[in-house]
Parts: C-alpha cells; sequence; structure tokens
C-alpha cells in the first residue's frame, strides 16, 4: 500500500512540474499563505481541495470535530504562528455536516481519551438544549449541532489573546465559520465572521 502512495506522490509531482516548472522552487523559498484553516481530522474533508487551493496556500491546523479550545497548546501554537509569523488575513474554523466527531459527543457511548476532548460539544450542547430539543432527531439536529460547535469555536478564535493583539496592533485579521457538506461539496457560510474587538 505505501508503494502505491509513493508512486502517486510521483506522479502528483511530475504533474505539478509538468504544469509549472518553478512551482517547487517558489514554495520552498517561503511560505505566506493568506489563509489559517482550522478543520476537522475526517479524511472527507481535504482543507486544500475544497477551496482548491494548491499547497504554500493554506496554513492547516485539523483535529476531531474542528476544536479551538483554548487550553490546547497544539491549536494555540497553530494560531499564534499563524497570526504573528505568517500574518494570515483570513481564519477560516471550518465544520462538517455528518462530523462522527459531534456525533460521538452526544451519543452516550464511551470511547476513552477522545471523550475528555470532546466534552466542550457536550456543554455546547447543553447549553443550547431547548433550540436542539426543536429539532428533528437525528441527522437534522446533529446538522445544528455541527454549525452551533463551529459558532462556538469561532467565538474561541477571536477572543483569544492573540487574536486580540493582533487587532489592537491594526492588523488586518478576520475570523469565519463555515460548514461544509459531504453531499455537495459545498460550504456553508455561517455568517457569523468576526474583524475585530467588538465582536470577539
Amino acid at each position: 500500500m505505501l508503494d502505491k502512495l509513493k508512486q502517486n506522490n510521483r506522479a502528483w509531482a511530475q504533474r505539478k512540474i509538468a504544469a509549472d516548472p518553478g512551482f517547487f522552487r517558489r514554495l520552498e523559498g517561503q511560505q505566506a499563505p493568506q489563509y489559517l484553516w482550522i478543520g476537522c481530522s475526517d479524511s472527507r474533508v481535504p482543507a486544500n481541495e475544497i477551496i482548491d487551493l494548491d499547497p504554500g496556500e493554506v496554513f492547516v491546523h485539523r483535529n476531531v470535530a474542528n476544536l479551538a479550545p483554548p487550553q490546547d497548546a497544539n491549536y494555540l501554537s497553530v494560531l499564534q504562528f499563524a497570526v504573528d509569523v505568517i500574518k494570515v488575513r483570513h481564519v477560516l474554523v471550518v465544520g462538517h455536516y455528518g462530523c462522527g466527531g459531534v456525533a460521538a459527543a452526544v451519543d452516550g457511548q464511551r470511547r476513552g481519551l477522545v471523550d475528555h476532548w470532546l466534552h466542550p460539544i457536550r456543554e455546547i450542547a447543553h447549553d443550547h438544549a431547548a433550540e436542539l430539543e426543536a429539532c428533528e432527531p437525528g441527522a437534522p439536529r446533529l446538522e445544528r449541532l455541527c454549525e452551533l460547535n463551529v459558532i462556538r469555536q469561532v467565538h474561541n478564535v477571536a477572543s483569544d489573546v492573540f487574536v486580540q493583539d493582533a487587532w489592537a496592533r491594526g492588523q488586518d485579521l478576520s475570523v469565519h465559520g463555515w460548514v461544509y457538506s459531504l453531499a455537495t461539496g459545498l460550504v456553508n457560510d455561517l455568517n457569523v465572521t468576526v474583524s475585530g474587538p467588538e465582536g470577539a
């Protein structure tokens, strides 16, 4: 199986060079993406492909259920590097409908360590219990929970000290919330963009 992946890699690199002989030399020279994508680890949600950008055009952080928890050093390191060093202009928090992590957070089953990771989603479900109860059970309810999770993570990013400090020094930076549909391949903009400290 790994030999097949290596063959795929060589074919992909040859296609890139055939289309643009200087592509890899430019990538080697610098990393200056305008976007930070905070998305789910789900293999069906490949950041670059969904927004049709080449390597080098989007900085990516992925984890189970696209969380942006203020106590997670991995996420915070990515956020600080993206904001302070790369100086991205857009942070895209992107969930997806049919997210197994979101479903696992609220299905009552125990899976081990991931239950701790998914705890913030259970808190979101608790905080929005009335709204979720009003949704049809099953997929519609879980889809709304996916959206509510993205909205909460947008708030987490926008209220983070790295982002607040960037705005305080006049840096052009916006935080957006999207949900991707596996069924259609389209993103749904939740219209919760925050572009300054007053919206955080």
